[in-house]
């Protein structure tokens, strides 16, 4: 398979750790505190005062600032602390001053441990975020894909929340019955999710040679996710099932038409120069749940004229929400945007639904997909 190198975007998410504030912003904080908590002390006419409210500062550090602000939060804390009871600066007992400067120096020893436990924490967390997503995007070819049949273009964008990756996917293989082409998308997210992914991108990586018929094709790749199900079981992790669109394209024989297996998937559109239509598909059960099916696969035929392409998705398009809640209207805006050039529309339609979102972070990944007939090369 003969295709042109792209790299994916990057990885979008809204936090990967928590942002300290700046030194200025910092000495701000701590400066309008301290008056703060000086005339709360002047009026209450008490050191113990001063010393009670401050212990606030180390523990708010210790969740926000790197180990050097807190550090000096800290020493700035201590400094004050130990004023309010200098001899005359306070009517408390010598064993009660001594009580109350023994318990802020714990206080500060152990917000110093624990900002360097949540700075240790949160750097070990982008690490195997960053390891996971370069793992994720090792194993999906970069786009665009080109067969002898086809040309694949599309945007691919997985998103961290929570601090974890998803699992859609995506796959183009050229075999000896015409040009297979994946997408899915696993429950849930989490690396768990991840493994699911690459169990059956491998088996259809495989099978998409071995089997010639699209049936056979979806039983390997169902048979492949109960297999990675037993497993992840026996381990006491949770089953997984995965959502999948399965597409065969034989432009050879030059016959104007697509097989298609829908396996609970975002049904695809077609894009003709009329018109944007949504191909009549049956809609299966994911893969791993063929076993609890009343009926067994379906496959699906309907054209695929010279000139048109297919938009394929993952509900990570689908399902963004505006503000009121309302579901990103796909059917609308390929009304609209379905003139765009074939290789622009996965990028507009991802902007789009962004900017339809508002600032409502994204909730899931999205691949978003564009099939048309190869160019002939000269």
């Amino acid at each position: 398979m003969s295709r042109t190198r792209r790299q994916h975007s990057a990885p979008t998410s809204s936090r990967e750790t928590i942002q300290p504030p700046g030194t200025g912003q910092l000495l701000v904080g701590m400066v309008a505190v301290t008056v703060l908590v000086a005339v709360i002390g002047s009026l209450a006419n008490s050191g113990v005062a001063l010393v009670g409210l401050l212990v606030f500062l180390p523990a708010t550090a210790a969740a926000l600032c790197t180990v050097r602000q807190t550090a000096l939060v800290c020493a700035w804390t201590a400094l004050l602390g130990s004023a309010a009871f200098l001899p005359g600066g306070s009517d408390v007992a010598p064993a009660d001053r001594v009580l109350l400067l023994v318990l802020t120096a714990c206080l500060i020893t152990a917000s110093l441990y624990a900002c360097r436990r949540r700075i240790r924490s949160e750097r070990t967390m982008v690490r195997l975020h960053s390891a996971a997503v370069a793992m994720q995007r090792q194993i999906l070819r970069p786009l665009p894909l080109r067969t002898d049949d086809v040309l694949v273009d599309g945007v691919y964008e997985p998103v961290q929340e929570d601090r974890l990756v998803g699992g859609d996917i995506y796959d183009v293989v050229e075999s000896a019955w015409g040009t297979r082409v994946l997408i899915g998308d696993v429950q849930g997210k989490g690396l768990d999710a991840v493994g699911t992914a690459f169990a059956v991108l491998g088996s259809f990586r495989e099978a998409a040679h071995r089997e010639p018929t699209l049936t056979a094709l979806v039983d390997a790749l169902d048979a492949s996710v109960v297999r990675h199900n037993s497993y992840v079981a026996r381990a006491g992790d949770d089953e997984r099932f995965v959502t999948a669109l399965v597409l065969n394209i034989d432009t050879r024989d030059e016959v104007d038409e697509v097989q298609a297996v829908n396996c609970g998937h975002v049904p695809p559109h077609l894009l003709d120069a009329d018109a944007v239509t949504s191909p009549p598909l049956d809609s299966g059960v994911p893969l791993g749940l063929a076993a609890l099916a009343a009926e067994p696969v379906t496959v699906g035929r309907f054209p695929f004229p010279g000139g048109a392409a297919l938009l394929l998705s993952t509900d990570g398009l689908t399902e963004s929400r505006a503000a009121d809640g309302e579901f990103y209207p796909l059917d609308e805006r390929l009304a609209v945007l379905g003139d765009l050039p074939r290789s622009d529309l996965p990028r507009t339609l991802h902007e789009d639904a962004h900017a339809y979102a508002g600032k409502a972070e994204p909730h899931d990944d999205v691949a978003i997909l564009t099939v048309r007939r190869a160019p002939t090369l000269p």
